[in-house]
C-alpha cells in the first residue's frame, strides 16, 4: 500500500481478479474509497492503474488548491474595497467635549 497524506490506494484480491482502490482519509479514524476499479487479471496491472490514477488525484488537487486561492484572494479584496466604501460613505463626527459636559455654568 502506498503512503501519502491525503490518498493513498489498496490492491485487493476479489473473486474475479484483483482491484484497486484510491482512498481519501475523511478524518483520523474514518476513510472512503473516491475510485474503484476492478478485473485486472494481475496485480502489477493494478498498482499501475492505482499510482496513475493517483497522480491524476493529486495533480487535480493541486489545480484545486490554486482556484480556491485565487476565489478566496478575490473575495477579501472585494470585501476590503466594499469596506472602504462603506466608511468613505460614513460622515465624520467631530467631538466638542467642551460643550457636552459643560457644569461650570
Amino acid at each position: 500500500m502506498a503512503t501519502g497524506k491525503k490518498f493513498t490506494y489498496r490492491v485487493v484480491e476479489k473473486r474475479n481478479g484483483w482491484a484497486a482502490e484510491i482512498i481519501r482519509q475523511v478524518s483520523a479514524r474514518r476513510t472512503t474509497i473516491s475510485k474503484r476499479d476492478t478485473g485486472f487479471e494481475t496485480e502489477q496491472a493494478a498498482i499501475e492503474w492505482a499510482e496513475k490514477t493517483l497522480g491524476e488525484f493529486a495533480q487535480q488537487q493541486v489545480e484545486r488548491n490554486k482556484r480556491k486561492a485565487e476565489q478566496r484572494h478575490e473575495r477579501d479584496v472585494a470585501k476590503a474595497e466594499k469596506q472602504a466604501a462603506n466608511e468613505a460613505k460614513r460622515p465624520v463626527v467631530e467631538d466638542d467635549d467642551e460643550d457636552f459636559m459643560d457644569f461650570d455654568d
